[in-house]
């Protein structure tokens, strides 16, 4: 889709992050939006921030609609909402995520994998469902981005519960890629694995429903809050979210499945070990214990 002037593009998590970040990109484009997110104030600010944009973006058309991504029913509501607005829709980003997590599988809660489950996943599962047929239907070009996240391309020790939600988005991804080839070819697809970004999502908790509030909290102790104050460092020194809005406008425009924000030799060699570790039936190995302090220069 190389021209996306006045197409209309559907982002969810569009309140802040990567989410934001792609709306603003799509915004200079010269593309029509309809964001959602579960944080209303933020959405709010955030649609209105965009409206008011000067240049390439100025007096872009900017929809916000309330949505938690978890319930069908509201994923279908969206849906609605975009065509009943702009009458078509173009490109879809299945982009809310939430993290949590962190303590041993076997002791995490039920909620945190119902909450979890519901975001990452199912949030990209109803996504698919209420808007690619219409994509099919409408026999134009289209595209739906999937954010992944770096950690479903690799083994993640640290949060089991977000990398499995995260790998399964990937081979999700990849089954529709397929599948569209003969049952929607005019619809491409791409997987967004991003690295660390400047965002909030070490903040999730913020958004969890009151209903599946029940969580283990991580340990209390001298590795455990190193693993925590680590963690922060990375996100808060990590891309600007700008920036992955760009490199994914840029994948729609070249019809490009991976899209991967770092590909430093670090980054990509951690890949390639779990890959021929696959290959050679060797045990799943910790990834990037040994370059944890280079993460920080290796910027992609």
């Amino acid at each position: 889709m190389k021209d996306v002037q006045g197409r209309v593009a559907v982002v969810t998590g569009g309140a802040s992050g990567i989410g934001r970040g792609m709306a603003e990109s799509f915004a200079a484009a010269g593309m029509k939006l309809v964001l959602a997110d579960v944080e209303e104030e933020a959405l709010q600010k955030t649609a209105e921030a965009i409206r008011a944009g000067s240049g390439e973006s100025a007096g872009v058309e900017v929809l916000a609609v309330p949505t938690d991504v978890s319930q069908a029913e509201q994923v279908e509501a969206l849906a609605r909402r975009t065509l009943d607005a702009f009458g078509a829709v173009h490109v879809l980003c299945n982009n809310a995520g939430v993290a949590v997590g962190g303590v041993p599988t076997w002791e995490s809660t039920l909620d945190d994998w119902n909450w979890i489950l519901g975001v990452n996943l199912m949030g990209v599962v109803h996504g698919i469902r209420s808007f690619v047929p219409i994509l099919i239907e409408q026999g134009e070009e289209g595209h739906v981005v999937n954010t992944a996240s770096i950690a479903g391309l690799m083994v993640n020790g640290g949060n089991a519960l977000y990398g499995v939600t995260k790998h399964a988005v990937v081979a999700l991804s990849e089954s529709m890629h397929i599948q569209l080839q003969t049952s929607g070819p005019k619809v491409k697809v791409s997987v967004l694995c991003p690295g660390f970004i400047r965002t909030r999502i070490l903040e999730s908790e913020r958004n969890r429903p009151a209903e599946l509030a029940e969580t283990k909290p991580i340990p209390d102790t001298p590795l455990a809050d190193s693993a925590r104050k680590m963690g922060r460092q990375f996100v808060e020194q990590g891309l600007d979210p700008r920036e992955v809005g760009d490199l994914v406008l840029r994948a729609i425009r070249e019809e490009r499945f991976y899209v991967l924000t770092h590909t430093g030799p670090i980054w990509k060699g951690t890949i390639q070990q779990r890959m021929e570790n696959i290959l050679a039936e060797r045990d799943p190995e910790p990834p990037l214990q040994e370059h944890l302090a280079e993460l920080l220069e290796d910027r992609g």
